[in-house]
């Protein structure tokens, strides 16, 4: 059995993550690794926010010493501190699965019903990132409870999470972000779970959206350092290397690239994600770089191309399209039902037409996309988090989070408020409007006949036009990422996915390419 000495700093969340390291490795090898303690500029430095200190690597620069004065064997880093310089000498051996990237708003349930009572009127938020700050007051306001009359500040934040924390407690902020992946790994482990408990008691969430607030670029992996040239051969590094992820390597490598090509550094007002799914990646780039506004967001891969692209159906309603270059759903009509029993357990709100059905609910609630979100918070109603248009595999992950389950319980059944003939592998259907077809205006299906594009907003919505028009199936056919997209992919139907609307429409504007 050989014996390794791993570098970390002394928080609560360093010595949870590298002990969790810790036991994998020792599960892995049947060797023996042990913790050593190294204090960094960044973890005694906590009066200003970072970008404002001299210098760089305020939390790498001290282990980094000790790496390469052979004091230590490896270490293991949270991978978003590590610059993209790194000192000669110092080799990347592994960079492990994450789970979550996302960033997490935590609030008071006291704070969530001053909202919903429309008693605040400036809603302050404690972070000291720079690319929190702006995307937060640029965004934040429209996805909170009646928020059109709530103006959103920042205000510093430092610390370990622990006190960081307990300053929202104490009442310093109405509400703070804080990583994710970081609050899990807390939640993970027992020990350190007894320790977040007490301070997230009374408390609740909001996971923040990728696709309007992307967090650090490759937040949620753990980068793991060890000396370039070891004399043994290759032998732990070789070890360390069976803790690499691929997916994940793909991912941050991307996003790392993006942050490069801003310019990097912690005082970069950027957020950039990048999420594998499937065959594809989903790109989120939003924030600020010398006052110039950034926000992009596209799907990397392989996609098949139309013969041509001039005329588009696109299946939203008609009636709130009148004036717009494309053809509309004219033929499918939906209908709100007026109430409906809704049960108290977690909610997902697929549409619109399920928003009226519930006010304050006790329980955690959902979105498919942000749209129903924006509806939802307009209305006054807390949203916990969104499947962001990617699917409800994509929400049941967030779901299985153990930090959420300090909050809200164990993971319980889900409820999906959509139409009866909907179906899910992930929670139960509950009906939440009608569906009709409507008599269409005379020239309807001609002009549906001339398209060459369609995008389907359900994959009954394609059933329904294609039973009318059977030829429609062999036109050109567009979705979202979720749902839909894997419906019309079961059925072995050549779809073309999109991450949004707006991207499906700049595309359709663009001369006909070689994809």
């Amino acid at each position: 059995m050989l014996k390794y000495i791993i570098g970390t700093r002394g928080s609560l969340l360093a010595l949870t993550q590298c002990n969790q390291v810790k036991d994998q490795l020792e599960e892995l090898t049947g060797d023996q690794f042990e913790l050593k303690v190294i204090k960094t500029q960044g973890d005694q430095v906590t009066d200003k926010p970072l970008w404002q200190l001299e210098g760089k690597d305020f939390f790498t620069k001290e282990l980094d010493a000790a790496l390469l004065n052979k004091e230590i064997d490896m270490v293991v880093h949270s991978y978003k501190d590590l610059g993209s310089d790194r000192p000669e000498g110092i080799k990347l051996a592994a960079i492990t699965k994450r789970d979550y990237a996302h960033d997490i708003l935590f609030i008071k349930e006291e704070t969530v019903s001053q909202l919903m009572c429309k008693e605040i009127k400036e809603f302050v938020v404690g972070t000291s990132s720079p690319r929190r700050i702006t995307n937060i007051e640029s965004s934040l306001a429209e996805y909170l409870p009646y928020g059109e009359n709530v103006k959103v500040t920042t205000k510093m934040l430092r610390g370990n999470v622990n006190s960081r924390l307990q300053k929202l407690r104490d009442g310093n902020y109405h509400a703070i972000v804080l990583a994710m992946p970081g609050i899990e790994r807390l939640a993970i482990t027992e020990s350190s779970r007894k320790e977040l408990e007490p301070l997230l008691k009374d408390m609740t969430f909001m996971v923040m959206p990728h696709s309007q607030f992307p967090a650090a670029a490759s937040q949620g992996a753990l980068g793991i350092e060890c000396l370039e040239g070891r004399d043994d051969n290759g032998e732990l590094e070789a070890k360390l290397k069976q803790l690499q992820d691929k997916d994940t390597v793909s991912e941050v490598s991307r996003e790392r690239q993006a942050f490069a090509s801003y310019g990097g550094g912690c005082h970069l007002a950027v957020g950039i994600n990048v999420t594998k799914k499937g065959d594809y990646y989903v790109h989120t780039h939003k924030g600020k770089v010398d006052d110039k506004v950034i926000f992009e967001r596209h799907l990397e891969g392989s996609f098949p191309s139309p013969e041509k692209k001039e005329r588009a159906f696109i299946g939203l309603p008609h009636a709130d399209h009148r004036e717009d270059e494309y053809i509309y759903c004219e033929l499918i009509n939906k209908e709100s039902l007026k109430k409906a029993i809704i049960p108290n357990n977690d909610l997902l709100v697929s549409a619109r037409y399920g928003a009226n059905l519930f006010k304050n609910h006790g329980k955690a609630v959902y979105t498919a996309g942000l749209s129903t979100w924006r509806l939802l918070a307009r209305n006054g109603q807390w949203v916990h988090g969104s499947c962001d248009s990617l699917g409800e595999a994509y929400l049941d992950k967030i779901r299985d989070s153990k930090a959420i389950e300090v909050m809200n319980g164990p993971k319980e059944e889900l409820t999906i408020l959509t139409h009866k003939d909907s179906y899910s592998d992930y929670g139960q259907i509950m009906e939440a409007y009608e569906k009709s077809t409507n008599d269409v205006r005379e020239g309807f299906m001609d002009e549906l006949r001339q398209c060459d594009v369609f995008f389907w907003t359900s994959f009954s919505q394609y059933k329904t036009y294609t039973q009318h028009i059977p030829e429609i199936k062999n036109k050109f056919h567009a979705c979202g990422l979720g749902k839909t997209f894997e419906q019309l992919s079961k059925e072995d139907i050549t779809v073309r996915p999109f991450t949004s609307m707006e991207e499906f429409k700049n595309w359709m504007k663009q001369k006909k390419e070689k994809e």
